[in-house]
């Protein structure tokens, strides 16, 4: 059966971020994730998936200046500095939350420089990070983000993730799939998905169009789930949508799994 776990960021918003633990826990999640936890203390964290028997199975390194527009370091040749900092702040939040996965964002392509350069970037600062990870042993992951939603993010194909994961040449790097990304990028899912399977450490879903919960929009999840269950991926999905109402009345799709 599928392993979900709740997105605190996106999910639960009707409650303070600290009180969004309980919340996951009494609806019947066991994990969760969140997008960027640096906001809050993480000794404060700690008690709160301890208090609630939580698993933090992902969150994102940082992103740079959100609020000015940054969407990651990862691709920014003249950033590398930066980004090697933001490694060890990931580090320092996963190794005492025992959070073995995080995302490294790949950032907007830069307007100006040469395309194999930003590549090369890329490459070698996702090779940096799961090198710095290796000792604590926390998986490094690349996710594929659609263009309509992020309009010039680096990487946005499962192919493009593919490739750019064997060029990067470590154990610990892997890709984290997104339902929701996917079907506005490429569609095809099934085939996709059982292809994709080896590498896939972590995925994701939300339904399209508006990225509400599952039976919100086009994809068939009770089917898709079903077909990922008998194809044998035993890893974490996260819920990643913004509800459609409120976040409790929007379970009721997730009833017969947890």
């Amino acid at each position: 059966m599928p392993k979900f776990n709740a997105n605190l960021t996106m999910m639960f918003n009707e409650f303070d971020f600290m009180g969004r633990f309980k919340q996951a826990r009494q609806q019947g999640f066991k994990g969760v994730e969140i997008l960027f936890p640096y906001a809050h203390p993480k000794e404060e964290i700690g008690e709160e998936l301890s208090k609630n028997n939580l698993e933090l199975v992902l969150f994102n390194m940082p992103p740079g200046d959100f609020e000015t527009g940054d969407r990651g370091l990862a691709c920014i040749p003249d950033r590398i500095a930066e980004f090697q900092e933001s490694v060890s702040t990931a580090i320092n939040y996963a190794a005492p939350l025992n959070c073995k996965k995080f995302h490294c964002m790949a950032g907007l392509r830069p307007s100006i420089g040469n395309s194999e350069i930003i590549e090369e970037t890329f490459i070698e600062n996702v090779r940096f990070a799961a090198d710095a990870c290796r000792a604590h042993k926390i998986e490094v992951l690349i996710e594929p983000i659609n263009n309509r939603d992020m309009p010039g993010y680096f990487l946005n194909y499962s192919d493009q993730a593919t490739k750019l994961i064997e060029a990067i040449d470590r154990p610990n790097v892997g890709l984290q799939y997104d339902i929701y990304h996917m079907q506005i990028m490429e569609g095809d899912l099934t085939p996709s998905i059982e292809s994709l399977l080896p590498q896939i450490k972590h995925m994701q879903l939300a339904d399209t169009p508006g990225r509400h919960e599952p039976g919100t929009g086009e994809i068939n999840y009770a089917f898709l789930l079903s077909t990922i269950d008998d194809l044998g991926y035993e890893g974490w999905i996260g819920c990643e949508y913004r509800p459609e109402k409120d976040t409790i009345s929007g379970l009721e799709w997730i009833k017969p799994y947890l």
